[in-house]
């Protein structure tokens, strides 16, 4: 049996309103083989989001561990922190920057820490932050599409943040080249130069899903992709995600509604933080 792309062990994530404590995730594991179409199914308030934030490096759980290509996420529990707001319920979907691929510690002004520094800890999380510029990407259920952006610019972003101009200007020409070919496969390339607010639901997904796929990422997190579109739209951006898949593309998708899991090559149903 091969090794699992992702691994959750013993995961458990607690959120807190003032001294209210509210377990979210309790002791989950789950693992996930590179190239599967893997569903995270439950009802409203099961932690299937919250799943899929820990697991992808976007959120921070107390206690577990997740692991991506054998190599542990997450500090170890008594040096973690907690992002805040997220300790205490709030800020549960991840921010549109950090959806868009705007670097994670550039963002938080974390400094960079060499390995063998002393504090292992510190590199440990910017090789998280790393992984979720590099290795993973996202689609939400609201695009997240930066406005003042149009299709091509929004779909760039990935590879311009987090780099050196002089680095960005050597590279653009093949960054476009990419960015147009994603464009052009999910039948886009008339877009271009649209801004959010002058498409459809169904196209500002498509440009969402091309911004995902930029940076080529190991796995495709999806959280209710097809949440905010009509049943047409949502059957072809769904038929877009499978045929990525088919493609050796490792899916994680994230919906409340059984019927859609049904193609998927495993279903993770989660009940009271638990899977059963």
């Amino acid at each position: 049996m091969p090794d699992p792309i992702l691994r959750c062990e013993n995961v458990h994530k607690i959120y807190r309103l003032g001294r209210t404590e509210l377990p979210v995730l309790r002791g989950v594991d789950v693992s996930i083989e590179a190239g599967r179409f893997v569903v995270i199914t439950g009802s409203s308030g099961s932690g299937k989001s919250t799943l899929m934030h820990v697991m992808s490096g976007l959120d921070v759980p107390q206690r577990g561990q997740v692991y991506f290509r054998r190599q542990p996420l997450f500090e170890p529990e008594g040096l973690r922190k907690i992002p805040k707001g997220r300790e205490e319920g709030f800020a549960m979907a991840p921010e549109p920057a950090r959806a868009a691929g705007v670097q994670a510690g550039a963002a938080a002004g974390s400094t960079r820490v060499v390995a063998g520094s002393g504090q292992p800890h510190r590199f440990l999380e910017q090789q998280r932050e790393h992984w979720l510029n590099s290795s993973f990407g996202f689609v939400f259920q609201f695009y997240h599409l930066l406005p003042e952006c149009d299709v091509l610019e929004n779909v760039l972003l990935p590879a311009m943040v987090g780099r050196p101009v002089g680095h960005w200007l050597a590279e653009r020409r093949g960054a476009e080249v990419r960015a147009r070919g994603l464009l052009e496969r999910v039948g886009l390339t008339a877009r271009l130069r649209h801004r959010p607010n002058e498409l459809s639901g169904g196209e500002r997904q498509r440009v969402a899903i091309c911004r995902a796929l930029m940076s080529e990422p190991a796995v495709l997190f999806a959280d209710e992709p097809t949440g905010n579109l009509d049943a047409k739209t949502g059957r072809e951006i769904l038929d877009l995600l499978r045929e990525l898949n088919r493609g050796g593309q490792t899916l994680v998708m994230v919906t409340h509604d059984r019927d859609l899991a049904r193609s998927a090559d495993e279903v993770v149903h989660l009940v009271d933080g638990r899977v059963e």
